[in-house]
């Protein structure tokens, strides 16, 4: 089994949302993206990490990895301050992504106790574009004060890559 794992953003080039504290989704993004990688490699998954700044090239990276499932990790942010929680995006509803879309959620939700934001349909270009099952998963809002203390923890920050995780293989074993 393959599996791509994008880190949204890019450090030093595209920070994404950026908490009150300073604190920068693409850092973060960084961190969980090789958290999940590691819990994944462990029970002997493929993995490719990209982190990168064009999207074609996330898209292009997974597609010649052969890839059977394409996550990307992102932190939500808002001009609403108390805008919290996680939401889960698959390009349709009734399809692959939305099942695996629906076990990552589960898991975070579950196991991190953050607000359910719950599955959506987005229209992102890795959605899009991507052959196998493939979800974008806004871990919390670093635009709030709750959520990105939960984001800039590091402990936290590794329940949110198992939660993902356990998220592939609840999907899986399903």
């Amino acid at each position: 089994m393959k599996i791509t794992i994008n880190g949204g953003h890019y450090p030093g080039h595209d920070s994404g949302a950026v908490g009150r504290t300073g604190l920068q989704e693409a850092d973060i993004n960084l961190d969980i993206m090789a958290k999940v990688a590691n819990f994944l490699r462990a029970v002997s998954f493929d993995v490719l990490e990209v982190q990168v700044n064009a999207l074609r090239h996330i898209v292009d990276a997974s597609k010649e990895f052969g890839s059977d499932l394409f996550i990307s990790i992102h932190c939500n942010g808002s001009y609403d301050a108390e805008a919290q929680g996680t939401e889960t995006f698959c390009y349709t509803l009734g399809g692959e992504s939305e099942r695996l879309a629906a076990c990552i959620q589960k898991q975070i939700i579950d196991h991190l106790g953050t607000v359910d934001r719950g599955v959506k349909t987005g229209n992102f270009y890795v959605l899009r574009m991507s052959e196998c099952p493939a979800v974008l998963v806004e871990t919390a809002f670093i635009t709030n004060e709750s959520d990105e203390a939960l984001l800039a923890d590091e402990v936290k920050r590794d329940e949110f890559a198992a939660a993902i995780a356990r998220g592939v293989t609840d999907y899986l074993s399903a």
